[in-house]
């Protein structure tokens, strides 16, 4: 058994505890539980050009960007995700999958609140296609993920993520760092849709981070990054003058999500 089999046995489990845990504060009155899911996730946040965002916003909607943290100057995502354990309201467990989504921090204009829109993205299964944010393409996904931990206990993380589109689609992601410090926390989000934005989902969340990479603190333990991005909408986001901010490693992520009633998906 290699020691990234054990790690992962070890996140199912406290996934699973945590899983348990947050079924009785499922959906509060007037929501609808939709599944809890148990994954592990890399988020690359980067800064492009202000009208290349503004393209992929509905009409009314504007630009978000981070104004403080490790991602300071950020104005969109792609989010690498691994879902190794879901379970449906009932709590039967249902297939894994894996998604690659573009989402860019956005607010309706003459509001304050800023949501994580899902502008577009790939998936490795057809009933996530579109999905129920109505973005994103169907396509194999590749996930390589190995982890070393020496005897003083420092760890070397070396992870590979591909999506291949039939449409042509690329997503990829070559990532080596050594582990960090995790700052576990819990969060809310309202993910909303860029194709039909009055849609949204509820999102509980306890996860722990490891910030790798941030120009604004000047942390750096990437060793080697390579990303890569082609076809469709994403040649037109990525066309090399994108600058990254951050590089965010989610190893332990818990979600749970639910539906305003009487919205469907």
């Amino acid at each position: 058994m290699t020691l990234s089999t054990v790690a992962r046995g070890i996140a199912v489990a406290g996934a699973a505890f945590v899983l348990l845990a947050t079924t009785f504060h499922a959906a509060a009155a007037g929501e609808k539980l939709v599944g809890t899911y148990g994954e592990e996730r890399a988020l690359l946040r980067f800064k492009v050009s202000d009208a290349t965002v503004q393209k992929l916003l509905p009409e009314g909607w504007q630009a978000s960007p981070d104004s403080t943290g490790p991602s300071k100057d950020a104005n969109l995502s792609v989010v690498f995700v691994d879902v190794f354990t879901a379970q449906n309201p009932d709590g039967k467990p249902e297939d894994p999958y894996r998604v690659a989504a573009v989402v860019i921090p956005a607010k309706k204009k003459g509001t304050e609140a800023t949501v994580p829109m899902v502008v577009t993205g790939l998936a490795s299964i057809p009933s996530y296609a579109p999905g129920p944010y109505g973005v994103f393409a169907p396509a194999s996904a590749t996930v390589d993920r190995h982890v070393h931990t020496d005897p003083s206990g420092k760890s070397n993380i070396d992870e590979a993520w591909e999506f291949k589109a039939d449409g042509g689609d690329l997503v990829q992601l070559e990532l080596q760092y050594v582990r960090g410090s995790l700052a576990r926390s819990k969060v809310e989000t309202m993910p909303h849709s860029a194709v039909k934005p009055e849609f949204y989902r509820i999102y509980r969340i306890e996860q722990a981070a490891d910030v790798v990479r941030s120009t604004a603190s000047g942390t750096d333990r990437a060793q080697k990054y390579l990303f890569k991005a082609t076809g469709g909408k994403l040649s037109q986001i990525f066309d090399g003058s994108e600058q990254l901010i951050s590089i965010t490693s989610l190893p332990f992520y818990s979600r749970q999500v639910s539906l305003p009633e009487p919205m469907t998906q």
